[in-house]
């Protein structure tokens, strides 16, 4: 099954809501008018495109429709297919991970399936050939560690980790030094989703980023997000609130196939100016996909 397909298929109940609702306005197009286009923006808006992102598309629509003189349903569907995909960044969406090793650092509240996608991230490097070490930086939660472990079993990558409470720190360098002495292609690093105060964290995510710029100078880093795609908008507060302390690089939509609200991530990537890289879209080890901004829209508009 190609990546169009999957995404198709992820975003089923996404697709049951706006999609549906979307052929339904332009089957019964009777024209390109006031009501037309104020059903257009609001559909758009319950699937949680953002307000400010829908009425500047319906606005560019009804532009494109003045200069172009468009007049059938299929024109207008493929005008606005061309301003959805607009949205999306131009430059290459894709994991730049170009040093050995290279490091993956993965921030995220608890709860958004941070856990989970690392492990994803993990059997999907292994299966590509690479050798993959796990750091099980989260230490405060209870029980972290093991739940990381069964996903590197399952994923065939090592792990370095150490007791609750633990420096967080001190399991980022161990892992360091592990994965220079087993000669690691990928190192993935777990992190604390929730501490006492953003001051905390701050700190926390700093000191990490010191120890990786000592001990692996010049290697390449990505910084994701993990963003769960069911908690629509609020999903941009915790990335905005992410961003003022560590430079996020890529933003991972999780449980997407979980929500009638994909529309998200047209505002994450407008709102933030941060690509969306990944995307989860199931339950299984493998349903992890990367972002496809043209097989998105095109599956929300097919």
């Amino acid at each position: 099954m190609g990546v169009f397909e999957r995404i198709k298929q992820g975003l089923a109940k996404t697709r049951k809501n706006l999609t549906t609702q979307l052929n339904g306005i332009f089957d019964s197009f009777t024209g390109a008018n006031d009501e037309f286009f104020d059903e257009l923006e609001e559909t758009l808006i319950m699937a949680d495109v953002g307000v400010e992102i829908a009425s500047e598309s319906v606005d560019r629509l009804r532009e494109t429709v003045r200069q172009r003189g468009l007049r059938g349903p299929a024109e207008l569907k493929e005008a606005l297919y061309e301003i959805l995909m607009n949205i999306f960044p131009e430059e290459n969406s894709s994991l730049k991970l170009d040093t050995k090793p290279s490091v993956i650092l993965v921030v995220g509240v608890n709860g958004v399936g941070k856990t989970t996608t690392i492990g994803k991230l993990a059997y999907k490097f292994t299966k590509e050939g690479k050798r993959v070490l796990l750091c099980a930086g989260d230490t405060f939660r209870a029980a972290a560690a093991e739940q990381l472990s069964i996903w590197a079993d399952r994923a065939k990558a090592d792990i370095v980790k150490h007791g609750e409470g633990s420096d967080p720190g001190a399991v980022i360098y161990d892992g360091i030094a592990a994965a220079k002495a087993r000669g690691a292609d990928i190192i993935i690093c777990d992190t604390a989703g929730r501490l006492h105060n953003k001051q905390n964290l701050m700190r926390e995510l700093s000191k990490i980023s010191r120890i990786i710029d000592r001990e692996l100078p010049n290697t390449s880093r990505e910084t994701l997000l993990v963003i769960d795609s069911t908690t629509g908008q609020n999903g941009l507060i915790q990335a905005r609130q992410f961003n003022e302390i560590a430079k996020i690089t890529g933003i991972v939509l999780s449980k997407l196939d979980g929500t009638a609200k994909g529309g998200i991530a047209f505002a994450v990537a407008r709102e933030l100016k941060i690509p969306v890289k990944l995307v989860t879209v199931g339950e299984k080890i493998e349903d992890l996909l990367e972002f496809d901004g043209d097989a998105f829209v095109k599956a929300l508009l097919d």
